[in-house]
């Protein structure tokens, strides 16, 4: 419970009627009689214009600078500072943080390690209020905490580290993206390196490249090949993949390599906490990865979802994985966004890609005709094409980046956020 008449790392003045909360948000539409609302500025508005509407939907306290019924008060302008005061002193009681970033796989990875360690895990945000609001809430728990912690700028890492203080940093992966602010992969590759100052730090099999012994001393490897916790015998059928660790064997229904690595991930976290890892392997073939993260959708013809997000490494993986499939292979890829002005090269090699590992390939909105031989300028231009197309025994992989920002009129147009053609592929199967 959240008592904003507890003893707090910061100066405010609980009103008499704030109440406990069970948990804490930044998004006012949550707020409810057990969520309480934290009031802080935004790129375009501050949350101080949704206080009334926060206590209107019962929140039992609001943490602000306004003088409203049921507000743990703060100086002006110390919202945001009292929340991060707030959440390092709720972090500092748990036993066990794991941090992952990475340019792709973060989530994916995220619940394999948290499903290892039987842990509480940040949601789908990953925003520095979201982390401290889960911080908050959590972070006094006895059960490890796992916090995904993406950037898009330089000096995030940084404070994303000195807020969630990882006792263990992972690095998933290391490629293009967020590249309009990040500049360069040698950029990234050092911004995102920033969660290896923890006690210790992990990265997956790709990364490894970029984190050299002499570069950062002790940092260890997993996944499976030339590495310092390899998984071993991986098998990737249309079934899933399977394999061993420490002589344990794991199977993951309807996994690629990129679940497979994320799971060898879990095993090397748990067996570092003395875990034994026989239960560990039963908890890891139960992950489900939430939609949109190379989700299979088995039926008369398979759709694979991985429409949630992209960039040119994440892109490349799931065409490699949809290589690997049996039948007639079908890539459907919208824009990558944020990659600057390397942008169109980047999705040509990533539709260069694609016709070397799918049998037909689409392209959709910008970029439309590097990504794929069928190029159509707006979505349902494409579904139009593609429903008719798709038959009996094809496997369809469907990615792009969100653009969660944009008007639904010019995600159709610019060929973002695929989740509309994943949605017609399943309606129309019809099974």
């Amino acid at each position: 419970m959240l008592d904003p008449h507890a003893t707090l790392p910061f100066a405010a003045t609980p009103h008499p009627d704030a109440g406990g909360a069970h948990r804490l948000t930044w998004d006012s539409r949550e707020a409810g009689p057990e969520v309480a609302f934290v009031a802080l500025p935004g790129e375009r508005m501050h949350g101080n214009a949704f206080v009334e509407a926060a206590l209107a939907n019962g929140a039992p306290f609001v943490l602000t600078d306004l003088d409203v019924p049921r507000a743990l008060r703060v100086p002006e302008g110390q919202a945001q500072q009292a929340l991060f005061a707030w959440a390092r002193q709720e972090r500092a009681k748990n036993p066990l943080v794991v941090g992952i970033t990475g340019s792709a796989g973060k989530t994916t990875a995220k619940s394999y390690a948290a499903a290892a360690l039987e842990a509480h895990y940040m949601p789908v945000f990953n925003t520095m209020p979201a982390i401290a609001c889960f911080l908050v809430e959590f972070g006094a728990s006895p059960r490890p905490l796992v916090v995904e912690m993406g950037i898009d700028r330089v000096g995030e890492m940084a404070e994303l580290v000195d807020l969630v203080r990882p006792d263990v940093g992972v690095v998933t992966s290391i490629g293009p993206a967020h590249l309009e602010q990040l500049g360069s992969v040698e950029n990234i590759a050092r911004e995102k390196g920033g969660i290896l100052q923890a006690a210790r730090g992990l990265v997956g099999a790709q990364a490894a490249a970029y984190y050299p012994p002499d570069t950062y001393p002790g940092v260890e490897s997993y996944g499976f090949g030339a590495v310092t916790h390899p998984g071993q015998h991986l098998q990737v059928t249309p079934a899933g993949a399977q394999f061993r660790y420490q002589g344990v064997r794991v199977e993951l229904p309807l996994a690629a390599p990129v679940q497979a690595e994320a799971a060898v991930l879990g095993l090397v976290l748990a067996e570092q906490a003395g875990l034994p890892l026989e239960p560990v392997a039963r908890r890891l073939a139960e992950v489900s990865v939430p939609a949109g993260r190379y989700r299979v959708h088995p039926g008369r013809y398979t759709v694979i979802d991985d429409a949630y997000n992209a960039s040119p490494l994440a892109v490349k993986a799931a065409l490699d994985a949809l290589h690997a499939q049996p039948g007639r292979r079908i890539s459907v890829l919208g824009r990558m966004l944020e990659l600057g002005p390397t942008e169109r090269a980047l999705h040509a090699e990533v539709g260069a890609h694609a016709r070397q590992r799918a049998d037909l390939t689409y392209g959709v909105g910008a970029y439309a005709a590097e990504l794929g031989e069928r190029a159509f300028p707006t979505v349902p231009e494409l579904l139009e094409h593609l429903l008719a197309e798709v038959r009996s025994g094809d496997v369809v992989l469907v990615k792009a980046s969100r653009g969660l920002s944009w008007t639904p009129e010019r995600r159709a147009q610019e060929g973002v956020g695929l989740d509309v053609v994943v949605e017609a592929l399943l309606s129309a199967r019809g099974d």
